[in-house]
């Protein structure tokens, strides 16, 4: 995978998150309580349901501060190298997530 395809490849990830946030918006608003209308149990579900989006635009986070780091890395050439040790990162472990920051050896 070159810089070009990684970079590609990561910027067009990055749109996809934007649009995952924008529609679990609404799963992570607070949830109203309306005790007249829903039962205990609904509403139980509905705050694990919050809770659930919740945690995932966190893992979309996440996801994006690796993406923004391994543009920075791509930008100043250091991309495809691992952080921790400085050798070569497998082709296919990039082609899998071109925003790895470590080989395998260093990962584990």
């Amino acid at each position: 995978m070159t810089e070009d395809e990684a970079k590609a490849a990561l910027i067009a990830r990055q749109a996809d998150l934007v649009e995952e946030d924008r529609i679990s918006g609404e799963a992570r608003a607070p949830v109203t309580l309306q005790q007249d209308s829903v039962g205990r149990l609904s509403r139980m579900d509905a705050m694990q349901q919050q809770a659930m989006a919740q945690a995932q635009e966190r893992r979309r986070a996440a996801e994006r501060s690796r993406i923004a780091a391994a543009l920075v890395r791509i930008e100043q050439g250091e991309w495809g190298y691992c952080a921790r040790c400085g050798e070569d990162i497998a082709e296919k472990r990039l082609r899998n997530d071109p925003s790895v920051a470590t080989c395998v050896k260093c990962a584990g």
